[in-house]
């Protein structure tokens, strides 16, 4: 069942309200459980200030996006649309992994969690699964649609795309994660992807997907309430992860996962920098590209004010989000 324009702004007005109740409740919690973030030594000094800040806040929106979604989203869930489901799902697995990490951090109050290994492992296997899961529900084919040129690229061999597939995801998630370095900065940045998969989805009768889109636009503007400079909680990699499942999500429940060069421009943009500020730094024996990596860090080294990077960011986002709704409008 495709729901309306009101519908859709319902839908993200009431996962709006619901995350940000649930934030009074939660940041209480969290302050009374010790459950601080750790600052890296090696980041910007004045961040130091942040040092105990409330982390984990993402399960704040990720419980108010579930019941929003149930709530408006039962008929199609009830009609065996279970789309935006599998998508929640997903994202909630890497919110899972997050969570442990964050827990961790908090339990041994140090910046250090899960390890790289034992993360990366986690995040393959449930990239495999989403993968498989997609495939055998009929949203997902092994080909990949061209974005503007209205073409799709077909005849791709199952392990090939099931390679491309977990790279892009795990990437993805990653990405996100490495953007949420700043007040609202991930968060912000999502906004204009949220937006978009409504928008898309919605013009092309994908009802489920439309409802968990608008609630996960609703949650992230519910959590800016307390995540804006400066922040009361920090959506920790619990909720970093999440959003990052959920915005690769989408893109291949959709089928079109080429979108996320367009969409998500900032994330790749913020890996970039810090990988090629690695590289670099080891080919020259200890010099630097960037005055800091990620690139937030580095306009901030420039002498940028938090709120500015954020809004250039989603600013860039927000273009960015547009020109790809032109690329993929027609599809269909």
């Amino acid at each position: 069942m495709q729901p309306t324009v009101v519908t859709i702004l319902l839908t993200a007005a009431v996962s709006f309200l619901l995350t940000v109740v649930l934030g009074r409740l939660l940041i209480p919690v969290l302050r009374a459980l010790h459950a601080g973030q750790s600052i890296k030594e090696i980041g910007p000094t004045w961040h130091m200030s942040k040092q105990g800040t409330p982390t984990m806040g993402g399960l704040m929106f990720i419980a108010a996006i579930l019941v929003t979604l149930l709530a408006f989203g039962w008929k199609d869930l009830a009609g065996g649309d279970w789309g935006g489901l599998y998508v929640y799902l997903f994202a909630l697995v890497f919110g899972a992994i997050g969570f442990i990490d964050d827990y961790m951090k908090v339990v041994h109050h140090e910046n250090t969690g899960l390890t790289a290994g034992w993360k990366f492992l986690l995040q393959l296997a449930a990239a495999i699964l989403m993968t498989v899961l997609l495939r055998n529900a009929g949203y997902l084919k092994f080909e990949l649609y061209i974005p503007f040129f209205n073409v799709t690229w077909g005849s791709i061999p199952d392990w090939l795309y099931m390679v491309f597939a977990a790279f892009v995801m795990v990437g993805t998630v990653n990405a996100v994660n490495i953007t949420d370095g700043v007040d609202g900065l991930s968060s912000s940045v999502t906004v204009p992807v949220a937006v978009f998969f409504a928008a898309i989805t919605a013009h092309w009768a994908m009802g489920e997907l439309t409802v968990l889109s608008a609630a996960l636009l609703g949650g992230l503007l519910g959590f800016l309430v307390y995540n804006h400079y400066p922040a009361q909680v920090f959506m920790g990699d619990t909720g970093s992860l999440f959003l990052g499942g959920m915005v690769c999500g989408l893109a291949f429940a959709t089928d079109m996962p080429l979108v996320l060069i367009l969409v998500g421009i900032v994330y790749i943009a913020e890996t970039l920098s810090d990988i090629i500020q690695v590289l670099y730094f080891k080919a020259t024996h200890g010099k630097r590209i960037f005055k800091m990596a990620p690139l937030h860090h580095h306009f901030e080294m420039c002498g940028w004010k938090e709120k500015k990077v954020v809004a250039v960011f989603a600013a860039v986002s927000a273009l960015s989000c547009a020109v790809a709704l032109a690329g993929v409008w027609g599809r269909y």
